[in-house]
C-alpha cells in the first residue's frame, strides 16, 4: 500500500514513512493511493470475536509488510485489552433502530482512544526497528491531546507536546493532560482558539529545519493511522446490526471532520455505512458547506461541546481530494483560496456526490440540552454534550425508519458535567479515574501565538533522551 498527498506534490510513502511523517511536506495529507475493499463475507464476520480481531482485518491492507502480522496483531491486542467494556464499543438500544455506539470506554473516556492508543505503540515500534526517535506535536479542542498522552506517555522513543486552547476546554479535559508527570510530557495553553493552535502546528510542520532534527509527527487527525483505526468501528457496528439492505445511518459529532471521514473511508472499503450525518454545533463551517458548497471559516464560538468548537476542519481536505477526481493541483488551489481568499467554493458536482453520502445540521445549544433532557427521559441515560449535538442534528433531517440509525457516543457524560447538570439538574456519576484528578497536580506552560517562540520552546524541551 502507497500513500499519496492530497496537494499532489510530495512522494509517495508507505505505511511507516506516512505514519512517522505526519503531514506531507507539500502541506497536504496522506491518503491511501487506492481504497482497498475488503470481501463480503469478511466484513461480516467483523462483529464476531474480540474487537481487536476486527482492528487486525481493517489495518491489514493499509499496513501492508510495513509491519509484520504477529507485530500488527499483538500492537492492536495491547492497544484495546485496557478497554473498560468486555465488547469494547458496545451498542446500546435508545428507540425504535436507534443505537449508541458507546466509544467511550478507553482509558481517557472518549472516542479518541480508539486510534491513538494504536498509534502511540505503532510509533514506537517503527522508532525502535530504525534505532530512532520523534517527537509527536498535536493541537486539541478537548479529547485528541490526553487520548495522546495517555498513548505516549512513559514511551522510550517519544516526547510528545500538546497544544490547547487556554480556557476553551473543560476543566476534566484540561486535567487529563496536564496531570501526567512523565518526562516526555509537555503542555502548552495557547492564548487563542483550536485553530489558532492547528495553525502553530501546521507551521511547525513547514519549519523543515526543526521538522527534520526532531522527527517531527503528528498525533492529530492529519496522521492517517488515525483515521484507520477508526474505520474499524464504524464497520463492526454495520456488521453486529446485520448491515440490512440500504445499510446504516450514523450520526456524528463533527469538529475536525477526521471522525466523519473514518466512516467515508469505511463506506469506501465495502461496509454498508448509508448516510453519515455531519452534525455541527453552531461552529458550523461544515453544515454550512454541505447546504450551500461554499467552505468558508467564521469565528469561532464557546459551546457546551468544545472538543466541536473548530472552523477550520482539516480532515475535509482529504474528501475534497477525492470529490476532485484525486485531483492534487485542484485540492491544492482550494486550499490557497481558503488561506488568500478566506475560503473556496467546492463546486457543484463534488458536492452533489458528497450529498449522495453526507447530510449535515446543527445543533445550538437550546436543542444540545433538549437533546441530553429527552434521552435521559426516555432511556435514563446521560450523554455527553457532543453526542447530544449529533442526536439533536439528526432529528432535524428527513426520518428513514427502515435503516439503524447509530449515534456515535463520544464521550463519557462524567467529562462534562456541567451540561448534564443544566439539562436534568444533576451531573452524572464520576468514575473513579476522572475522580483522582480533582486533587492531582497540574503542570502546564502558558503561550501566546508566537511561531519563533513555540519552536524555541519545542527545541528545548523535546529530545531530552
Amino acid at each position: 500500500m502507497l500513500y499519496e498527498s492530497t496537494r499532489g506534490a510530495a512522494p509517495r510513502l508507505g505505511f511507516e514513512g506516512v505514519l512517522t511523517t505526519g503531514l506531507a511536506p507539500d502541506g497536504g495529507l496522506y491518503v491511501p493511493a487506492a481504497w482497498p475493499a475488503l470481501p463480503a463475507e469478511t466484513l461480516a464476520g467483523l462483529a464476531a470475536g474480540p474487537y481487536a480481531r476486527a482492528a487486525l482485518e481493517i489495518a491489514r491492507p493499509f499496513v501492508g509488510a510495513d509491519v509484520a502480522p504477529a507485530a500488527l496483531e499483538a500492537i492492536l491486542d495491547e492497544a484495546y485489552a485496557g478497554f473498560g467494556h468486555a465488547a469494547t464499543a458496545p451498542l446500546a438500544q435508545i428507540g425504535d433502530n436507534a443505537w449508541l455506539l458507546e466509544l467511550f470506554h478507553g482509558p481517557t473516556l472518549a472516542f479518541k482512544d480508539f486510534a491513538l492508543q494504536a498509534l502511540g505503540r505503532l510509533f514506537d515500534h517503527a522508532l525502535a526497528r530504525r534505532g530512532e526517535r520523534a517527537t509527536v506535536i498535536g493541537a486539541t479542542s478537548g479529547d485528541t491531546g490526553s487520548a495522546a498522552i495517555h498513548a505516549c506517555r512513559g514511551r522510550a522513543r517519544l516526547d510528545i507536546v500538546i497544544l490547547h486552547p487556554k480556557g476553551r476546554v473543560s476543566e476534566t479535559q484540561r486535567r487529563q493532560m496536564t496531570t501526567v508527570m512523565d518526562d516526555n510530557v509537555r503542555n502548552i495553553a495557547v492564548e487563542g482558539s483550536f485553530d489558532d493552535c492547528q495553525a502553530l502546528v501546521k507551521g511547525l510542520f513547514a519549519d523543515e529545519a526543526l521538522r527534520r532534527d526532531l522527527r517531527l509527527t503528528s498525533a492529530n487527525s492529519i496522521n492517517w493511522a488515525r483515521a484507520m483505526a477508526q474505520i474499524v468501528y464504524y464497520a463492526r457496528a454495520a456488521a453486529a446490526l446485520g448491515a440490512p439492505e440500504g445499510g446504516v445511518r450514523f450520526a456524528v459529532p463533527t469538529g475536525n471532520f477526521g471522525d466523519a471521514y473514518a466512516g467515508y473511508a469505511a463506506r469506501r472499503m465495502g461496509a454498508a455505512v448509508a448516510d453519515i450525518i455531519v452534525a455541527t454545533n453552531r461552529n458550523d463551517i461544515l453544515a454550512r458547506c454541505f447546504a450551500s458548497g461554499e467552505y468558508r471559516p467564521a469565528a469561532v464560538h464557546p459551546t457546551l461541546s468544545p472538543s466541536m468548537d473548530i472552523q477550520l476542519a482539516s480532515n475535509f481536505e482529504r474528501l475534497l481530494f477525492d470529490l476532485h477526481d484525486r485531483g492534487g493541483a485542484r485540492t491544492a488551489a482550494a486550499m490557497r483560496a481558503l488561506a488568500d481568499d478566506g475560503g473556496f467554493v467546492v463546486g457543484a458536482a463534488p458536492m452533489a456526490r458528497a450529498r449522495r453520502l453526507f447530510s449535515a445540521a446543527r445543533a445550538d445549544e437550546d436543542e444540545t440540552l433538549a437533546a441530553i433532557a429527552r434521552v435521559h427521559a426516555e432511556t435514563g441515560r446521560i450523554v455527553d454534550p457532543h453526542t447530544a449535538v449529533g442526536i439533536a442534528a439528526a432529528a432535524k433531517l428527513p426520518p428513514r425508519p427502515e435503516l439503524p440509525l447509530v449515534h456515535l457516543a463520544t464521550a463519557h457524560p462524567a467529562k462534562f458535567p456541567e451540561a448534564a447538570k443544566r439539562a436534568i439538574g444533576r451531573a452524572p456519576a464520576i468514575p473513579p479515574a476522572l475522580a483522582a484528578l480533582a486533587d492531582a497536580p497540574e503542570r502546564f506552560d502558558v503561550m501566546d501565538r508566537d511561531p519563533g517562540r513555540l519552536a524555541a520552546y519545542i527545541r528545548a524541551q523535546a529530545m531530552r533522551g
